[in-house]
């Protein structure tokens, strides 16, 4: 089958990461060159739209009450966009792979005999925490990490957080502020009001706006901070090993009695 551009149809999935521009994959860069549409979510920062310079630009994002079109829609458009004009970019904040429904748009155009090629993307679960200083596993602290969904298709939290917060594991939320006081409440039943927990607001980003607790004050915390969605929760001893931004010479630094206190060692040391 031939397109208006003379190119068969193709779809390639793409992950744009956390949202920093500069976190976006080369192969990434490469497909945006090459698209003839690039269909993009709403988490996904717009400057990287920049390297789609010959590609029609359609905007699919979903927010939270405000949904531009449905993922049945979506898939559709995703289809008959590849149909019409041969290659079709999609594009999704993180990776697609992670609570993206990329799996879903990859079936649904597989079935209508459509090429589908997908690109990863660097992760939020991983990279947010990062910049804060704060590892999803570190030796001694934490052996494994758990990224669970803070909302789930039928709109609850869920159920394997119960399991995670009887871990010692960290516990990564996406999609969760909604629920945060459900997730301080299953915590609070384990007996855990003292785990350690960070909320980063817009992570990677210019935005980017952060607070650090424990589960017994993080409620408060963040609405006193004012943080929002899009938002990543992490519930963990690595907490501990978070920066904090003071205003000194506007670096990084850490804050050395909040480590020494509750790690009880020198910071970044074994």
């Amino acid at each position: 089958m031939k397109t208006i551009t003379g190119r068969s149809p193709k779809i390639t999935l793409v992950g744009a990461g956390p949202g920093d521009p500069e976190l976006l994959t080369l192969k990434a860069v490469k497909a945006l060159n090459m698209a003839d549409v690039v269909l993009y979510d709403a988490l996904v920062n717009e400057e990287i739209l920049h390297h789609a310079n010959r590609a029609l630009l359609v905007f699919v994002g979903k927010r939270k009450g405000n949904h531009s079109h449905t993922q049945d829609e979506i898939n559709q458009l995703i289809v008959d966009y590849a149909m019409e004009y041969g290659h079709v970019v999609r594009v999704k904040g993180g990776d697609p792979f992670v609570f993206g429904r990329g799996k879903e748009e990859e079936i649904y155009a597989v079935e209508k005999g459509i090429e589908v090629e997908v690109i990863s993307g660097i992760s939020s679960s991983v990279a947010v925490p990062a910049s804060l200083g704060i590892p999803v596993t570190s030796r001694g602290v934490a052996e494994s990490f758990w990224v669970i969904t803070g909302t789930t298709s039928d709109r609850a939290l869920s159920k394997d957080l119960s399991l995670a917060a009887q871990s010692s594991a960290t516990v990564v939320v996406l999609m969760g502020m909604g629920k945060l006081a459900e997730i301080v409440e299953i915590y609070t039943s384990f007996g855990k009001v003292d785990m350690p927990v960070a909320i980063i607001q817009d992570g990677t980003t210019a935005d980017q706006k952060e607070v650090v607790g424990s589960i017994q004050n993080i409620v408060e915390l963040s609405v006193h901070a004012g943080i929002k969605a899009p938002a990543v929760i992490v519930i963990g001893e690595v907490v501990h090993l978070a920066r904090v931004r003071k205003q000194v010479r506007e670096d990084w630094v850490l804050d050395d009695e909040f480590i020494f206190q509750n790690l009880n060692t020198l910071p970044f040391t074994n």
